[in-house]
């Protein structure tokens, strides 16, 4: 490979980079212009970590003549089988010893020593290299702080100097590309994880102005646990966070499957959003909502029984009203979130559900638009006065079962 082919790879790497094109996709395309100049790649992997809430790693790999798995991702809590590969990798001989290259030429009798290395040299591979580009402190984040790749071929006498000097000189590109597209990824996700999909895509669209705010009308939801004060006081205090997130994740994996933005997660509690083209379809979409929370809770009701762990129930307000949705805090701690009157009401809606013995309460503005196929399951329980409202409101529930 000359020069000229290692400007046009370098120009190249530099604009997929700054278009965002997938990591999985730098790599193919990195190799395949190596090899169509000469640079004898066969087979490479990638490995970057990853800040991510459930994956900890992420791989991409490349094969010149076979379909390989182009991305892998590895769990945090189940690294399994990974794991114990990660430990007999020249990854990982790198990332322990702070070396930046470790290289196997099988042609020249070295050892077969790291995971995968005598499955390439059964397969006819002749050498193999690994290196690490590692991040300056400024420039890391979380544990994403190095580039892993490694290399095959299979030419006879394994990678000539000239190669190696090629992917010496390329491979910081590459990787400084793919921290790029990472990075960038890792934006989105802390965004969603922490704000919802919907405010995430705002903050990223530029919408983090404060004071900067739309008036929406939507359903809103408002659920808490059960007792849970009482059981927090009462049960052993290493159950209670595996307790709150059994629970928080059948709320918020119902809600977001009707479609539903939670927006806040405030203990035991959970404030989330509905919007649609008709208030009815806001409504319809929460109801739904409810439901798919009434099968799963029964799922981890019966569960967290056997497993003789300690048990609740999730009480739910639902109310319909317009608020402001957006940027709201001091000039440098934002929250995006909801604010009216009406947020106050459903608070003080779902706080009756103890006195009133109700898993679901409803407002009036509410029940006004339950579809009519759910209608006759509404049940008025009388007004009531809401603390901090000023008049009382006639509120609904569900008849159980429906």
């Amino acid at each position: 490979m000359d020069d000229r082919h290692v400007i046009e790879i370098t120009a190249w790497l530099m604009q997929c980079g700054l278009k965002g094109l997938s990591e999985a996709d730098l790599l193919a395309g990195f190799c395949e212009r190596c090899r169509a100049n000469g640079l004898a790649i066969e087979r490479s992997v990638a490995v970057i970590d990853a800040l991510h809430p459930i994956y900890e790693r992420r791989a991409f790999r490349w094969d010149s003549t076979r379909i390989v798995e182009r991305v892998s991702q590895y769990e945090l809590a189940n690294p399994g089988e990974f794991a114990d590969n990660w430990l007999r990798s020249a990854f990982h001989e790198l990332e322990t010893s702070g070396a930046s290259e470790v290289r196997r030429s099988f042609g020249a009798g070295a050892p077969a020593d790291f995971y995968l290395l005598q499955e390439l040299k059964n397969e006819g591979y002749t050498d193999f290299i690994a290196m690490a580009h590692r991040f300056g402190e400024g420039g890391s984040i979380g544990d994403i702080d190095c580039f892993f790749s490694h290399f095959a071929t299979r030419a006879h006498g394994g990678f000539s100097d000239g190669d190696l000097a090629s992917l010496r000189e390329l491979l910081p590109c590459l990787a400084l590309a793919v921290k790029c597209v990472t990075v960038s990824g890792v934006a989105g996700t802390i965004a969603k994880v922490y704000l919802g999909q919907d405010a995430a895509d705002q903050v990223l669209h530029g919408k983090i102005t404060r004071g900067r705010s739309d008036r929406i009308s939507a359903a809103l939801w408002f659920s808490d646990l059960a007792n849970f004060t009482y059981i927090s006081d009462t049960v052993d205090p290493e159950e209670i966070i595996p307790m709150l997130n059994d629970y928080a994740d059948a709320v918020i994996s119902s809600i977001q499957e009707a479609g539903g933005e939670v927006l806040k997660l405030m203990g035991d509690g959970t404030l989330a959003i509905f919007k649609g083209q008709k208030p009815s379809e806001a409504c319809a979409a929460a109801l739904t909502a409810r439901a798919l929370l009434d099968r799963r809770l029964s799922d981890l009701t019966a569960r967290r029984r056997i497993e003789g762990r300690p048990v609740t129930d999730v009480y739910l307000g639902l109310h319909m009203g317009d608020v402001f949705y957006g940027n709201i805090g001091s000039k440098d701690r934002l929250d995006f979130t909801v604010i009216g009157p009406a947020v106050n009401e459903v608070s003080r809606i779902v706080s009756l559900c103890r006195s009133l013995q109700r898993q679901v309460l409803m407002s009036a503005s509410f029940a006004a638009i339950v579809p009519p196929t759910q209608m006759e399951s509404l049940l008025s329980i009388g007004q009531h006065v809401l603390r901090g409202v000023n008049r009382a409101q006639e509120l609904f529930t569900m008849l159980p079962g429906i």
